[in-house]
């Protein structure tokens, strides 16, 4: 009996991002050179793990050859994960061996990591498996100041969207609260923010403790918009995170009739409308200080998802394909692809799951950095300085019709809980933040190793 020569098998899980169809293009092209055959799995595991093989496509150069200038996915993508199910698990390694397959090369965050991780083990040494990280989060754990795939892109339109927006605010006499994507981290949010030079930006590593208050938020914001308004300006934008929403504390929207709510009565957090909820409570707030403002939510993300990658993300995406597949090509598995000053690196399986998840670990915002701080420095929201200067202070209380004192009782307590705060008063950063203290662990350790 002859052996069939075995193939490479690519495939897509998660959201898209800009570039994926630029790894795609690069891994095919690479490994036809070498004369293995390429198959396209369609939609990531959500039809292998049914056993269902019939949702895929051959690859070669002609097909993939131009496909990195666009956006979206050639293969399509879903979020199906075949861990949830044993069969299922079984199910998509057997689709792969059946298609004569044994190196898969998958692209996605750190669901379909974790899917290529349980893949590799379930398959026994039938499959090598290599991933390929990416996320518009930004939020993978790959060395500092090396992006995921995606990231810039989405900041690049991002920027663009917040621009036009800043114009109108200044134009028509109103605020912008724009929510971007980012689950856990503000990457994103701060990146655009930033960049734009918005008025300021919200994210949740700056925050101390487990849970978020509700009002915590609120009066940085109504803070924001007093202390503009009492430099005659009546205009602004504001970026959050979405992240902020994850840790929430769900009593603070307890009283909100308008969400849908599960089988135990809590509310469904994917379901809350962030920017909406901001809107109406910072609205309230300022009409309760005698101060009218319009306030317009949008959400900024999904545009971005699939827009077509500027060109840093084309040549580093088309890099991290090539990586990937002469990395797989050359006997290489179990590892996830990550260039480093220029050069390939692999970082195994083994080495990058955090052990309380199993998953990737998440890359948090450190707010204790150089570039954290000048980001804060050039937002215009309520600081220290602002309580230390008696007549800058009187200004902005007479703004909302307070005194001076009262000023203070109410939103004094927010510079005691800023980081920036505890940084320039030589304080420790108490941000309960996990990553941040990996990271701040990992530091110490490169320290001991260069000394």
């Amino acid at each position: 009996m002859i052996n069939k020569p075995k193939k490479m098998a690519i495939l897509v899980g998660g959201g898209p991002a800009p570039g994926i169809n630029s790894v795609i293009s690069a891994a095919t092209i690479r490994a036809k050179l070498e004369g293995v055959d390429v198959v396209g799995i369609r939609d990531g595991y959500k039809w292998i793990m049914r056993g269902d093989i019939s949702q895929v496509q051959e690859l070669n150069v002609d097909n993939v050859s131009r496909i990195h200038f666009r956006g979206g996915s050639y293969l399509g993508t879903a979020r199906d994960n075949p861990t949830k199910n044993p069969e299922h698990l079984k199910n998509a390694v057997t689709s792969l061996l059946r298609l004569n397959v044994d190196k898969l090369v998958s692209i996605g965050g750190d669901d379909t990591a974790f899917s290529a991780l349980n893949i590799e083990k379930a398959s026994e040494g039938r499959l090598k498996v290599v991933h390929v990280p990416k996320t518009i989060d930004n939020d993978l754990d790959l060395p500092h100041g090396i992006p995921t795939f995606g990231y810039q892109t989405a900041r690049h339109i991002g920027v663009e969207i917040v621009k036009s927006l800043m114009t109108d605010a200044q134009t028509t006499h109103r605020w912008y609260f724009v929510v971007t994507m980012g689950r856990k981290a503000g990457h994103l949010a701060l990146g655009i923010g930033k960049a734009a030079g918005a008025t300021l930006t919200l994210v949740p590593e700056e925050f101390t403790g487990e849970k978020i208050k509700l009002k915590h938020i609120v009066d940085i914001l109504a803070g924001a918009i007093i202390k503009r308004e009492s430099y005659g300006r009546h205009d602004g934008v504001a970026i959050l995170a979405e992240g902020l929403m994850e840790r929430l504390d769900p009593n603070d929207l307890s009283d909100l009739d308008s969400v849908e709510r599960d089988a135990h009565g809590h509310i469904r957090l994917a379901e809350v409308n962030f920017g909406d909820i901001l809107k109406n409570a910072v609205r309230k707030r300022l009409e309760n200080l005698g101060l009218k403002t319009t306030i317009v939510e949008k959400n900024v993300g999904y545009e971005l998802r699939c827009a077509d990658p500027i060109p840093f993300d084309m040549e580093y995406t088309r890099d991290l394909g090539f990586c990937a597949a002469q990395f797989i090509l050359n006997d290489g598995n179990a590892a996830m692809v990550s260039i480093q000053e220029g050069r390939f690196v692999p970082m195994y399986f083994k080495d990058i799951l955090d052990p309380k998840t199993n998953k990737t670990k998440v890359r948090m915002v450190d707010v204790q950095s150089e570039s954290f701080f000048i980001a804060r420095r050039y937002m215009l929201r309520l600081n220290q300085a602002d309580f230390e200067d008696h007549h800058e202070l009187a200004k902005i209380a007479a703004t909302c019709n307070k005194s001076i004192d009262a000023f203070r009782k109410e939103f004094e307590y927010l510079i005691k809980e800023d980081p920036l705060y505890q940084i320039e008063n030589g304080k420790p950063i108490t941000t309960a933040v996990e990553s941040n203290e990996v990271y701040q662990s990992k530091s110490k350790k490169k320290a001991e190793k260069d000394a």
